[in-house]
This record gives C-alpha cells, structure tokens and sequence, in this order.
C-alpha cells in the first residue's frame, strides 16, 4: 500500500483491477483541512486519462508488474510487433497503447515491456536515442543570433527542432521523454 506521499509521478498504482502510470501529481494542503492529492492518471491497458484526487488517509496498491526485455520488430496499421529476448515469443502491444513513442522506434531497439497479470500491457523505451537525419534544410547564412533552431526529419519519420548545423545524414541523441534534441551522436 502506498501512502499520499509516495504516489509520485511514474509510480504504477492499481484501482479496480488495471494498472495506471501517475502522470502528474500535485499536493495541496488548506488552512487546517488535512492534506490532498490530485493526480492524472493513465491507464496502461487502453490508454485512458483519469484524474483522482487522494485525501488524508487514503491508500493505493502499487501494481504488480513484470518486465522483461523485448525487441522491436515492425509495425503493422494496427499493432507495434515485438519479440521477447529471453523466450523469443513474439507479440504485439495496440498501436494506442504505444503512443507518440513510436515515432523514436526502429527495428531492433530494446525497450522494456510491462506485464499486467501475465500479458504485456505497455513500453518503455531507453531515454535517449540515437537517429539518423534523413532530411534537414540548409541553414540560411546570417541567420545565426542567438539559438537558432529548424525542424529536421529522422529516420523513422519523426520530425524535432534542431541546432542550424546538423545536416542531412548524420546521426543525432534525441531524448524520448520530451521529444528534444540532445546532441550528435
């Protein structure tokens, strides 16, 4: 059981039988009220955002989770196909399950896959990767005051801001957790 003061952002809780991500967790104290926590959280089985607000007392069972290792595979329009690395069992978590994440995926990265109650229920990828540029416009010359940024294609069609002099065919870190450029590769 987790108490009001160790539900934290990333913790896995469990209400009515699903496993939920805290996504944002904000404590209030008033006058002399006792304590409130007002959280988002996602659900890792179909993706949904609720919002609970935790008072005083109240309690939360951390979820029970596995994880192993998996391999990316493909993609099909409906799946994100993967492959366990220690029983070579392949299998495929719902393209909205996934996210926005898929755009920092290609074949063969190793990401960390979540199992609820025996079935794989969510990804985590590392949090930094590196990505070739596969399309990146010139800089234009003088344009250079300050921290000048343009948008860059990666290879698996993700599309982030970058510093002027990266170009077309290089390899950049990209941070998966917000999307941002970090450095070269």
């Amino acid at each position: 059981m987790l108490s009001l003061n160790e539900i934290k952002i990333g913790k896995l809780i469990e209400i009515t039988n699903e496993p939920f991500v805290v996504i944002k967790a904000d404590h209030h104290k008033m006058g002399r009220g006792g304590a409130v926590l007002k959280t988002k959280l996602k659900n890792l089985i179909n993706g949904n955002v609720i919002e609970k607000t935790f008072q005083g007392n109240d309690k939360a069972n951390e979820a029970v989770t596995e994880t192993n290792k998996a391999n990316y595979l493909y993609k099909t329009d409906t799946e994100v196909c993967f492959m366990n690395n220690e029983t070579y069992e392949q299998f495929g978590l719902p393209i909205e399950q996934v996210g926005d994440k898929i755009n920092y995926l290609k074949e063969g990265t190793d990401v960390d896959i979540f199992y609820f109650q025996g079935s794989p229920v969510a990804m985590k990828l590392p949090i930094k990767i590196t990505l070739k540029v596969t399309s990146a416009p010139p800089g234009v010359k003088g344009n250079s005051a300050g921290n000048v940024t343009k948008i860059i294609e990666l290879e698996t069609g993700a599309q982030i801001n970058a510093p002027m002099f990266i170009n077309e065919g290089e390899m950049v870190i990209v941070n998966t957790d917000t999307g941002e450029y970090v450095e070269r590769a």
